[in-house]
């Protein structure tokens, strides 16, 4: 059973920046799709960005070029440098794991993913 430990949510004012944390100790493998989602109250549960083994990335349209996804593969940990932050970001943040798997058209699919974690709160004031 793979565990992951969300870490870095917070409140900040608009224009501000937040970095999380998804730690997943005890596990290796040769494929994979980490992502970050996220489920603000009354609505769906969406993908915000995703990054595989190479490193190759994807981004939901509505945060790209102010979030950037990185991982250290030597701590087993990816991250989400939040920047430019926006009250519309303000929602319950949810790392999510694919392992064996790959990202490709489908990491923002919810279902994909095995492994979630706890979740870890954004909030942004105006």
């Amino acid at each position: 059973q793979v565990q992951l430990v969300e870490s870095g949510g917070g409140s900040v004012q608009a224009g501000g920046s937040l970095k999380l944390s998804c730690a997943a100790p005890g596990y290796s493998y040769s494929r994979y799709c980490m992502s970050w989602f996220r489920q603000a109250p009354g609505k769906e549960r969406e993908g915000v960005a995703a990054i595989d083994r190479s490193g190759r990335t994807w981004y939901a349209e509505s945060v790209k070029g102010r979030f950037t996804i990185s991982q250290d593969n030597a701590k087993n940990t990816h991250y989400l440098q939040m920047n430019s932050l926006k009250p519309e970001d303000t929602a319950m943040y949810y790392c999510a794991a694919n392992l064996g798997g790959d990202c490709n058209a489908v990491w923002w699919v919810s279902q994909v993913y095995t492994y979630w974690g706890q979740g870890t709160q954004v909030t942004v004031s105006s």
